[in-house]
């Protein structure tokens, strides 16, 4: 352990974190149904999830493997083909071109006050699709002058309803783990790529999030988290400008513009497969730990 602390110690905190998380009796526990009021399901790409079929006849596995195009081929060339080798996604060091580095926010004398002017700028918005049915927009909510924030995909039912991000089954989940790293919901910043729900809960189309994510970017350029936790595949993605899917990207740290971010399942994808909860638990470590380098 580089820590010092004993394998006993750490199987103790490891057993701590998986009751607070809920996590009773793995071995055995099928996936959970997915409530249609959570946030959208993500990790849909992952082998432990059943073949499955969206509203529009689309696999699961089709929806996530990624909004910029599938990992294999990405630049559409015949590299790889009939050579039973799958061409190499972008490495873990390299250079990232999220548009993160290149955001801005309005020029305002404080955190909450920008985030304010981004909240005007957006108003009613009717920019894309997802406006037909929404009842609410959903921007954000936490703490102006947080150091972490987490990122959704976009907003479930519930949230819809009470347009803050993050209520429903997944959200009581992303609460614990929250409290599980010993801080509060106030105490971070949380958002999702899009604003609007996306019918049924499906997964936001590229040209939504290519409407939607600049507020998201400006958020970020508002707040300037020292790390962002993205939840999930399409939050990943988008953030990170990358065709990679949660499951290859998951466990280490990426960064830009000097903010670490670390990408991990998303909560929805726990409530129907709790053993994954324990690979959340090791990179909410490595993010808490980094935190505390910082204070």
């Amino acid at each position: 352990m580089s820590d010092g602390r004993s394998p006993r110690s750490d199987l103790r905190e490891r057993l701590s974190w998986l009751r607070t998380l809920g996590v009773g009796e793995i071995a055995g526990s099928g996936p959970a149904q997915t409530d249609p009021g959570e946030e959208s399901v993500e990790g849909k790409g992952s082998p432990a999830v059943e073949r499955a079929t969206d509203s529009k006849g689309r696999s699961e596995a089709a929806n996530q493997a990624g909004l910029f195009g599938p990992v294999e081929n990405p630049e559409g060339s015949t590299a790889g083909r009939g050579t039973g080798r799958r061409p190499r996604a972008s490495g873990k060091g390299a250079p990232q071109t999220s548009p993160i580095a290149s955001a801005k926010s309005p020029d305002a004398p404080d955190e909450a006050s920008r985030l304010s002017l981004i909240r005007d700028d957006l108003g009613d918005c009717r920019r894309c699709r997802l406006h037909e049915k929404r009842a609410n927009i959903v921007f954000g909510v936490g703490d102006p002058k947080a150091r972490l924030m987490f990122i959704g995909e976009g907003p479930g039912a519930d949230e819809d309803r009470k347009g803050e991000p993050f209520v429903g089954r997944a959200g009581q989940l992303l609460t614990k783990i929250i409290e599980a790293i010993g801080m509060r919901r106030d105490q971070v910043y949380i958002a999702n790529v899009v604003k609007c729900r996306p019918p049924e809960n499906r997964t936001p189309l590229p040209d939504e999030v290519i409407t939607c994510s600049p507020f998201l970017f400006q958020q970020i350029a508002a707040i300037r988290p020292r790390v962002i936790v993205c939840l999930g595949t399409p939050a990943a993605q988008t953030v990170l400008a990358t065709r990679e899917t949660i499951t290859r990207m998951r466990g280490s740290f990426r960064e830009v513009d000097g903010i670490r971010i670390m990408p991990t399942f998303h909560p929805a994808y726990l409530l129907r497969n709790p053993a994954a909860k324990r690979e959340v638990w090791d990179d909410m470590k490595k993010v808490l730990a980094f935190l505390k380098s910082e204070a």
